[in-house]
């Protein structure tokens, strides 16, 4: 396992050879850790994450909700995910077209 400078849980699944992982593979990481939910798992070592923000409305004087969504690599040593677990997210390299983010940290399921 390599130290990939920011303090997780070490994940416990085995590894695939995927080159693509942060933990045993060659991929660095930087830039920024995000948290968000799991909202789709249905694509091969990717998952779509949703992350919900408020924003006020200065001409309404109220807020508003929003969430964006974005795609991140799932390493296979993270083991397995379900819809709605929170996790955690770090930028690295461009690994596709919409593809920036590696998950480093499953945090688990809403309570």
């Amino acid at each position: 396992m390599r130290d990939i400078g920011v303090d997780v849980k070490v994940p416990t699944g085995e590894w695939d050879g995927d080159a693509n992982c942060p933990f045993n593979g060659t991929l660095r990481l930087r830039g920024q850790v995000l948290e968000g939910t799991v909202a789709s798992i249905g694509m091969s070592s990717t998952i779509v994450i949703e992350r919900h923000n408020v924003r006020y409305m200065q001409k309404y004087e109220r807020y508003e909700k929003r969430t964006s969504a974005m795609s991140a690599h799932l390493p296979a040593c993270i083991g397995e995910l379900s819809v709605g677990d929170n996790v955690k997210v770090m930028e690295c390299r461009p690994l596709s077209k919409t593809v920036s983010f590696c998950v480093i940290e499953n945090n688990g399921g809403v309570v």
